[in-house]
């Protein structure tokens, strides 16, 4: 009997001892728990240090200097404002459900700032006005099952403009309303079918920069006026083009525009509007721009470069056409810039993987960088927090594929947690994680984070491999990487365990019906099971730019192919044990999609635990529930690896 045998035996009886034939059910709080055993004191006492870190994000800048923040003192991320640096975070919102975000209107006179939420994790997303002076927030939208932008406010702070489905569910608007506007009076400026966003006000706030998003390879950007209505296409090359953030220059005769026509990577151009003539700013950089900010008076710039996964900053002057200094930054990932309203200081949220997110600020004129903000880490010296170290291997067809590898102390050989990112357009990067620091530190396993090919950030024809009918191809990317871990002596190719949420959660369910005996087990978070009901359940309003990707189920030869490849119809190759993670009103991936791998695997014998949170959607936002999956997740990870929870 191998190793790997011997473990799947011992956590099969303690499964066995925890649930008999019929399943174990239990309720708690707002927890459905299926066969997942009591949580011992051994799993939770020192999870829980690890579990109280905290982070803070920028979400705005107030018109006197002082800072909005998100950060969570409870259950939920709130909004706090920050006066200093390193000064006392003073909470503004209260609400049982998260908050994401802020924007602040420009207008002082204002005293506050528009944010969203949802309920219970629905996606049905808000619009709310919080007044500072009363401390009392009060609706903008509808209430009702209608998804809502944040709030773009007009140079002069006076309007607001966002993005809605208010019309029937499905295709997005732009209104344009003022805050002593009644919802039901807000003006539609443009009538759109699909997903457009609201990208940037026009300086004399008479037009609107609009993106029709399509999917991450296809977009289309439009200037619309909106006294008039009328739209105007933006940088027409009559090719497929995929494109990213975009704003106006500074007398509104063109846009900065971030986008991958020519070249492999999306690059930052300028558009002239009256020509449509296309000015690369940053054809020297051969990685993709993911985020660019405007100085209020549009006369700097701000823009961020993904290297690989690592964020670098750079700054312009667009008056003269030259670059700025910027700040020395550690490694990590550089995330919600913004310029201060006298565009003198520049503030931005950093991550590194030995530090949360926090705020920090850049004064452009004494090139100094301050801390704003400095989150708790729960007592932990994350300097004993593991090191990612970026690494590749040969896939099947020779593809290098990139992976992050964050390993243990000591000569192993280790057991490995391969973590399987979502989107699948998203990437794994070098980020704070004090669950992986806790696999690592306390459990003695190593972390791999690969990117498989269709993650994005290495260009797009990386990003498209794994469209269609080449779905699988990301699944044998997986396989490939089981060869690498057999062939690294500190690694223990007979202990692997799958994990993943979302299009992750799908890969681990893949992972197991293809490689089910190289595995020990899997944890699939909010995972597709099947493509074709995920495409007939999901959200109305996401249904199209989900057929992008994984192909349009309503064609008979792509829904025979879908079918084919989904694990719903493979899972009686799922041997291994799983655990399955899902939230009740996840508008993405609906619970059914998780409930009926459940149920598939056990018809055959398989072994399932199963946890539904009521109050939650496409993950865990409410602390009390992450933090009971994580102990769960723990429990089940030492039964896999060694049979015990000591």
């Amino acid at each position: 009997m191998t190793l790997r045998q011997t473990v799947v035996v011992l956590l099969g009886l303690c499964l066995a001892a925890a649930a008999s034939a019929e399943i174990t059910r239990i309720e708690r709080g707002n927890l459905i728990l299926e066969n997942i055993p009591e949580i011992p004191p051994a799993v939770t006492t020192r999870l829980e240090q690890y579990q109280n870190t905290r982070a803070g994000s920028l979400a705005a800048w107030l018109p006197d200097g002082g800072l909005l923040i998100t950060t969570r003192f409870g259950e939920t991320n709130q909004i706090h404002e920050v006066r200093t640096p390193l000064g006392a975070r003073r909470q503004l919102t209260f609400f049982t459900e998260p908050v994401f975000g802020a924007t602040v209107p420009a207008d002082p006179a204002r005293n506050g700032f528009a944010f969203v939420r949802d309920r219970g994790g629905d996606e049905f997303y808000q619009l709310y006005w919080f007044d500072r002076a009363s401390g009392e927030s009060r609706l903008l939208t509808d209430g009702g099952r209608t998804q809502h932008s944040e709030a773009l406010w007009s140079n002069a702070g006076d309007r607001y403009a966002y993005a809605s489905t208010r019309r029937d569910g499905r295709n997005y608007d732009i209104y344009v309303a003022g805050l002593d506007d009644a919802y039901p009076e807000h003006r539609r400026v443009m009538e759109g079918e699909g997903l457009w966003l609201v990208l940037d006000w026009a300086p004399d706030d008479g037009r609107l920069l609009l993106l029709n998003y399509v999917s991450i390879n296809e977009g289309y950007v439009f200037v619309l006026d909106i006294e008039s209505g009328e739209l105007t296409r933006v940088h027409d090359t009559g090719e497929t083009v995929g494109y990213g953030a975009g704003a106006f220059d500074r007398d509104g005769s063109g846009v900065y525009l971030v986008h991958d026509h020519g070249s492999e990577f999306r690059e930052l151009h300028h558009v002239a509007l009256a020509t449509g003539r296309s000015r690369g700013l940053s054809a020297d950089i051969p990685w993709d721009v993911s985020a660019v900010v405007l100085s209020p008076d549009r006369q700097r710039m701000a823009f961020v470069v993904n290297e690989g996964g690592m964020s670098t900053l750079r700054l312009k002057d667009l008056r003269r056409n030259r670059p700025l200094p910027v700040p020395d930054l550690p490694i990590g990932v550089i995330g919600n810039l913004a310029f201060s309203p006298d565009g003198a200081r520049l503030a931005l949220t950093l991550n590194t993987p030995a530090s949360p997110s926090d705020v920090h600020v850049h004064d452009l004129g004494r090139r100094t960088l301050t801390r704003w903000t400095q989150s708790e880490v729960g007592g932990l010296d994350t300097a004993k927090f593991p090191a990612p170290e970026l690494v590749s291997f040969a896939s099947f067809d020779g593809l290098e594929v990139p992976a992050w590898v964050y390993r243990p102390r000591g000569e192993g050989p280790h057991p490995v947690i391969v973590q399987i990112h979502g989107g699948p357009e998203a990437q794994s990067r070098p980020l704070f994680s004090p669950l992986f620091a806790y696999w690592v530190n306390e459990l003695g396993a190593a972390v791999i984070s690969p990117n498989v090919r269709g993650s994005s950030g290495y260009g797009k024809t990386y990003l498209t491999l794994d469209n269609g009918v080449l779905r699988e191809d990301s699944v044998r990317d997986i396989g490939a990487l089981l060869d690498w871990i057999e062939t690294q002596p500190d690694l223990d190719a007979q202990r692997v365990v799958v994990y993943g949420g979302s299009y992750g959660g799908y890969m681990v369910l893949a992972s197991l019906t293809h490689f089910d005996e190289r595995l020990l087990g899997g944890v699939s978070i909010v995972g597709i099971s099947s493509f074709v009901t995920f495409l007939e359940n999901t959200q109305d309003y996401r249904r199209d730019l989900r057929r992008a990707e994984y192909g349009d189920e309503r064609d008979p030869e792509m829904r025979a192919f879908l079918e084919r490849i989904s694990p719903l119809n493979n899972a009686e190759r799922i041997r291994s044990p799983l655990f399955v993670a899902q939230g009740y009103n996840d508008p993405r991936v609906p619970y059914t999609e998780s409930e009926q791998i459940v149920q598939a695997v056990r018809d055959n014998d398989g072994e399932v635990w199963y946890l539904l949170a009521m109050d939650e959607g496409h993950g865990f936002a409410r602390k009390v529930n992450r933090d009971y999956f994580q102990a769960a997740t723990v429990m089940f990870l030492r039964q896999l690896f060694d049979g015990t929870i000591e």
